[in-house]
């Protein structure tokens, strides 16, 4: 049986499909390429992962795909990730985040799907970690600060639904600042990208608000870690996907300067409104339940995200 990856063409995507081909998966991908890219999969569909174009919101598109193919697992990756575009069309969010995993929950059910994992999110459900005892674990009360971090809470709440109902084997991860090769440098999430791409092409990079707002960022190869393990696993739950450590915005630009061998010295702008200032989260329980923790140091993982953006 295959697995089946929404939004595999993406920038955490492709990093994961690549390790099922590696490992001898048979792999299928449903993306519909509007921020995917189909040269991120160019390796993997040379070694026979099959790349279906389709949107997850499209129920007749997702019940055919995945009944036809009855997929041992299910790795939920599409999504809508602009904080901001959540903001200004939190329908639209909505529809991607929530509707799209619902479809696929409900043809993972007809089609007795041995395992469904949703990438979800760290800090914009945990929202603003002031004045809390950081690094918070998945006891955390969750306060959303936008319709993204709303939306991702939703459709946790779909899979739990789902496996009281119907017995279906899911698991939500909720992953911190995602950082690595393959990141969008022009996109509006994915502040490594921005800061690499900035600095290597000798642009002047922006940093909004004093600097000192804190984020808990992990290595892509590691997030694809803890997605197989989840895959493989038969726990059921919500995971936190972490590091546990706090970096504000100027160490990390100073860590990315070292790695590009290029100097600091960015942009201050006023701070956007309903910007979290403080995060990080504990993944204890997916160390105890799913035999995962981050292997990635901050500077290293810099390092190779410098690389494959043309650093030294």
């Amino acid at each position: 049986m295959p697995s089946l990856v929404t939004g595999g063409a993406g920038f955490i995507g492709s990093h994961l499909v690549d390790a099922l081909v590696e490992r001898g998966d048979e792999v299928v991908i449903l993306d519909d390429l509007s921020t995917g890219r189909r040269e991120n999969l160019t390796t993997a569909l040379e070694h026979g992962a099959e790349l279906v174009e389709g949107d997850v919101t499209d129920p007749a598109t997702v019940s055919e795909l995945v009944e036809g193919r009855r997929p041992g697992a299910i790795f939920q990756l599409a999504a809508q990730i602009d904080v901001r575009v959540s903001v200004s069309d939190p329908v639209f969010d909505l529809g991607v985040n929530v509707g799209g995993t619902i479809n696929l929950l409900e043809a993972a059910r007809r089609a007795e799907v041995g395992r469904f994992v949703l990438a979800s999110t760290g800090g914009a459900i945990y929202g603003e970690g002031s004045d809390r005892d950081l690094p918070l674990d998945e006891t955390a009360e969750c306060l959303p600060d936008a319709p993204y971090g709303q939306s991702k809470y939703a459709a946790e709440g779909y899979l739990s639904l789902y496996e009281r109902l119907y017995g279906l084997s899911t698991a939500a991860l909720r992953l911190g600042n995602v950082y690595g090769p393959r990141q969008d440098p022009l996109g509006e999430a994915g502040v490594v990208a921005i800061f690499c791409g900035a600095l290597l092409e000798g642009r002047t990079p922006k940093v909004f608000g004093d600097g000192d707002q804190t984020r808990d960022y992990v290595y892509v190869a590691d997030i694809v870690e803890a997605m197989l393990a989840a895959g493989d696993s038969s726990v059921v739950g919500t995971f936190n996907i972490g590091t546990g450590v706090e970096t504000s915005v100027l160490e990390l630009g100073g860590m990315i300067a070292d790695a590009c061998d290029r100097p600091f010295e960015p942009e201050m702008a006023p701070p956007r409104p309903g910007e979290v200032q403080r995060i990080a989260i504990a993944s204890s329980v997916a160390a105890d339940e799913l035999g995962w923790t981050a292997r990635t140091a901050l500077p290293d993982g810099l390092v190779q995200t410098a690389a494959s953006f043309g650093g030294d």
